[in-house]
């Protein structure tokens, strides 16, 4: 396992912590927070586990209308309430869609970062499973992470193993890192 420090702005960019800070400000103001933030979780989670779902918000092609329709659709089936389905409806109106997981990490992030918890993302070659993530989360803790909440992203392009980021500092188990590692490695030898 490598472990560097990693300059690193923010947990997402401006755009998506405005949106972000606008979504929990409303939930917060409304007296839905709780509910509001469960919803964002359970999206967040659909659209780590979807690729066909990935695929379709990153498109770029895609018109106002077919992100309504699609938007409108997905949030009913979902089941979700008013607060989320509304404001899905605005990040689709502004044509915002590819930035939709950025966003709904921005509002876990801010939530996490509001209760004193540090929040780590992990990207790994396939979803984790409970098993994975409690003994994930007991190394963080034995790493000095108590409080950790985690956000997690699906990538094939790690082959394997697993990346964690917390804050400017990243954990890299996955094959990738190693290969990387490995021609850096070899480039200095020769």
């Amino acid at each position: 396992m490598t472990v560097t420090q990693v300059p690193q702005v923010g947990q997402t960019g401006g755009l998506a912590q405005r949106y972000a800070r606008a979504l929990y400000d409303l939930a917060s103001e409304q007296g839905k927070l709780p509910d509001v933030l469960g919803e964002v979780k359970a999206l967040r989670t659909a659209i780590s586990e979807s690729d066909d779902l990935r695929k379709f918000l990153a498109d770029a092609r895609m018109d106002i209308r077919q992100g309504q329709t699609v938007s409108n659709v997905l949030m009913s089936k979902l089941g979700f309430g008013d607060v989320l389905r509304r404001f899905v409806g605005v990040i689709a109106d502004n044509r915002r869609l590819p930035d939709l997981a950025s966003i709904l990490d921005g509002v876990l992030a801010l939530d996490s970062a509001l209760r004193g918890e540090v929040v780590a993302e992990v990207r790994s070659a396939q979803p984790l499973t409970d098993m994975q993530r409690s003994q994930l989360q007991a190394r963080l803790a034995e790493a000095g992470y108590s409080r950790v909440s985690m956000t997690e992203r699906t990538d094939a392009a790690l082959l394997g193993g697993m990346t964690v980021r917390i804050g400017s500092t990243l954990f890299d188990t996955s094959i990738a890192g190693r290969l990387t590692r490995l021609q850096n490695a070899m480039k200095g030898a020769a």
